[in-house]
């Protein structure tokens, strides 16, 4: 039987085979680059036409989060546009932890991915369609270490300043599917919401924090391994370009309501996680949160407050973290919002779990509950 061929070199491509018999494979995600960070993986498996594949992903026991791997499917494409959930087994005690995928394909190629990837060519449509509609205006804020640029897409009239960004962590694709529902609403023409919404803001939208990690296929960190939401306290331009860019354009425009955007591996479960623990924190500050969180889980079923990280005590923030850092920074109200790499446990999907367009249309969700949350009474 002939062996089945397994790439990875490509944008966001990430696996090592270890060994390869018919159309059984041994494989090994890469570290994310000078760092200990693995969990991404995004691979090609051609030569598999109307041949069951059973891919075994070993050592995943020392994975950034192991937690992550029980009750997870790997996402699927053999067109690389629609993508489904194969099926999946975790067994924690084989060969240092083990995911193995059997799947049967139509075709002879499919891709397998952590989630559906959303490459750096799409960002480049997305930022050159965007920039093309009526009133956005574009700008590079910055350039990351590898040399990529920091896109930044503004548009709006209005005196609130409204900052939304995604993928620091860059295997977090999720978030930039989020980008493209909330850009897709923003720039609708025909969307009343919209078309109040920019009556009201001023929004600065950088779909894509992170650019190096993403084309690199990293889970987790930039070129220099380095974890981006831990370096807003004091970002540097020899580790953290791409967040003192940010940063600074934010310091430039001030800041009223922001979103930093975010897939979680563990928790099957759409959530926020806000500033609790700032020294500045005050009452006024948090019910704008709280206040936001309520609409957004009256607006979309896909948005629960039941499920989430720990509340951090008085004084015990972590000010490396982009959300509590603009929060102390500009009294602001923010918040980072997780979407799920499994499914939403309370509205599971068989086929695809949590999806990209599931993402998309929780983008486009967010911006309705900020137009409530803007218009309605304290």
């Amino acid at each position: 039987m002939t062996d089945i061929m397994i790439d990875a070199a490509f944008d966001s491509g990430n696996i090592e085979v270890l060994a390869i018999d018919g159309t059984t494979a041994a494989l090994k995600i890469r570290l994310d680059h000078q760092s200990e960070f693995f969990q991404w993986f995004h691979f090609r498996v051609s030569g598999c036409a109307a041949r069951e594949l059973t891919l075994r992903i070993t050592g995943l026991g020392t994975s950034a989060y192991p937690g992550g791997w029980p009750a997870y499917r790997a996402a699927v494409s053999e067109d690389r546009e629609f993508w489904a959930r194969a099926a999946s087994n975790y067994d924690a005690h084989e060969d240092g932890g083990t995911l193995t995928i059997t799947y049967q394909p139509d075709g002879g190629i499919a891709w397998f991915a952590y989630f559906a990837p959303y490459s750096m060519e799409r960002h480049h449509d997305l930022v050159s369609q965007t920039a093309l509609a009526d009133g956005v205006t574009h700008r590079v804020v910055g350039r990351s270490l590898d040399g990529q640029p920091i896109d930044c897409l503004e548009l709006g009239e209005g005196s609130k300043q409204v900052w939304l960004y995604a993928r620091q962590h860059p295997g977090e694709s999720m978030a930039e599917w989020w980008m493209e529902g909330a850009l897709g609403r923003l720039t609708d023409a025909a969307d009343p919401v919209a078309r109040k919404l920019r009556q009201l803001c001023r929004f600065h939208v950088v779909p894509n924090a992170n650019p190096d990690g993403s084309r690199r296929g990293h889970l987790r960190t930039n070129a220099a391994g380095i974890n981006l939401n831990r370096e807003w306290a004091e970002p540097s331009a020899e580790k953290s370009p791409e967040v003192l860019a940010i940063r600074n354009a934010m310091d430039e425009t001030g800041l009223d309501f922001a979103i930093d955007v975010h897939g979680d591996e563990a928790i099957p479960a759409v959530f926020l996680a806000g500033f609790h623990g700032i020294p500045s924190w005050n009452e006024k500050q948090q019910a704008g949160y709280d206040r936001y969180a309520a609409i957004l889980e009256r607006r979309s079923p896909d948005f629960q407050t039941r499920l989430g990280y720990p509340v951090a005590r008085a004084g015990n923030a972590n000010m490396t973290m982009s959300t509590n850092q603009l929060a102390e920074r500009f009294g602001a109200v923010t918040m980072t919002l997780e979407m799920p790499f499994k499914d939403n446990d309370d509205l599971p999907c068989a086929v695809q779990a949590w999806s990209p367009e599931r993402s998309a249309q929780l983008g486009a969700d967010c911006l309705g509950a900020l137009l409530e949350w803007l218009t309605s009474s304290t």
